[in-house]
């Protein structure tokens, strides 16, 4: 069973099939050849089980909040709220990029906004500045990725409904470390900086710089208040992730009307966008389901944990092992895709290894984050390249690298003080048992 599975899966991403019809066949193949008795006649009642879970409807309103965030304007004051605050920083512009995506993370949930918005914002200022155009490029990219960990998420909601696991605990996880991860990268491209101060753009004038400053707070007031609104609303127990989450997106639209930006060609293109997104993660969700419940069937899962745990491997070593393979795995496959396939069969490896499934589900979103801006198959590297309109990819290959490796750096501190993703949620939430 378990070299039929790992046979079908790498021949279904060899030959580039759509990732919800390779998982949907996966399913099928494995019924019929190792079930008692045919399981595609449960189909219909999984894709309406799976579907109507409440906290799935969260992910299109995030998904939309992203949207109208991204044609709302609300990214270029942002911007030009948070520049004079690096003005005397070597490499001012890439720590604006970093810290911009960051706070935009906050309010979209989605990587692929994250690197689209601050990208069309900061992209048409590379040249202008005389920076390292692959660390900048480098740092939009990276800094996208922030939207996947750091609240609100859709990858945790989706990760969360796969493991049964709580939103709030992960999004509580998600804080510290997506933070910290994002102080990591300013402090590697202050690193590179100091070293080579060619790369680090021009020097800008502090004539006024505090009134700069201070003028620009009024423009981080509109994404901390979404945040507050999303984030506080969950741990203030006045609304679940889902009601949180329309809250958030009724904030939203209220702040995009406040701007002059609303109308109805910007909301049918939200609409559009919504939709589109919706669809492909709901269809792999259907069909993860179907795969899921074949390879519980049949004993694929239980089969897999105890053919590792019979290697007689420590904890640790088994753990990077798990690593290795989801860093080879994310170069060719598609972030969602790589959760959704893999999800129901490393979770219980890595919770019977002793390891809790929120602080997994960190070091995974982390994983994924390194996936979304590592060649051949980075999304994000795509994202950016799109938003740049031409240019050698390989320089934004060479660009991510750095980043990457603090992303390795942020996992390594995570396996040796798991308590900075576990420590918000056990205050936060004292009967959570993750």
């Amino acid at each position: 069973m378990i070299l039929t599975a790992l046979l079908l899966l790498f021949v279904f991403v060899a030959i580039s099939l759509p990732v919800a019809a390779a998982l949907g066949l996966m399913g099928y193949v494995l019924s019929e050849r190792f079930a008692f008795f045919p399981m595609t006649g449960a189909l219909g009642e999984l894709a309406w089980n799976s579907s109507n879970d409440f906290i799935l409807i969260a992910a299109p309103m995030f998904i939309m909040m992203g949207e109208l965030m991204h044609r709302s304007g609300v990214s270029e004051r942002l911007f030009a709220a948070l520049a004079p605050w690096f003005a005397r920083v070597p490499g001012r512009l890439i720590h604006t990029n970093i810290a911009a995506s960051a706070v935009f993370a906050a309010t979209s949930g989605s990587s692929v906004a994250t690197a689209a918005t601050i990208g069309t914002v900061a992209i048409p200022n590379m040249d202008k500045g005389g920076y390292n155009r692959p660390l900048f490029l480098g740092s939009i990219a990276a800094g996208g990725t922030l939207g996947i960990l750091i609240p609100p998420s859709i990858n945790m909601i989706i990760y969360a409904v796969l493991t049964d696991t709580s939103v709030a605990d992960l999004y509580a996880a998600g804080f510290i470390p997506g933070f910290l991860l994002a102080g990591l990268f300013s402090l590697m491209v202050l690193a590179l900086c100091l070293y080579r101060p060619a790369w680090a753009g021009p020097r800008v004038e502090t004539a006024g710089l505090w009134r700069a400053r201070l003028g620009g707070l009024k423009n981080l007031l509109p994404p901390l208040g979404l945040f507050l609104v999303v984030v506080g609303s969950i741990y203030a127990g006045i609304a679940t992730p889902t009601e949180a989450a329309a809250l958030g997106l009724m904030a939203t639209v209220g702040l995009v009307a406040a701007n002059g930006q609303l109308s109805i060609v910007v909301l049918v293109r939200a609409f559009e966008g919504t939709v589109r997104t919706t669809c492909m993660v709901m269809l792999i969700v259907i069909a993860a389901f179907f795969l899921n419940f074949v390879m519980v069937s049949i004993g694929l899962v239980q089969a897999i944990t105890g053919f590792v745990l019979a290697l007689g491997w420590p904890p640790l070593g088994m753990l990077l092992a798990i690593v290795i393979f989801y860093l080879v795995l994310g170069c060719f496959m598609e972030t969602l895709s790589m959760m959704i396939a893999t999800t129901p069969v490393i979770v219980p490896v890595v919770v019977a290894l002793g390891y809790s499934p929120v602080w997994w589900g960190i070091v995974f979103v982390i994983l994924m984050e390194a996936a979304l801006i590592t060649p051949p198959v980075g999304l994000n590297l795509y994202v950016v390249q799109a938003v740049r309109r031409g240019g050698a990819f390989a320089d934004l290959c060479a660009g991510a690298l750095p980043f990457v490796a603090m992303m390795l750096a942020m996992i390594a501190v995570l396996i040796a003080f798991p308590e900075l993703a576990l420590w918000l949620p056990s205050v936060l939430n004292p009967k959570s048992t993750g």
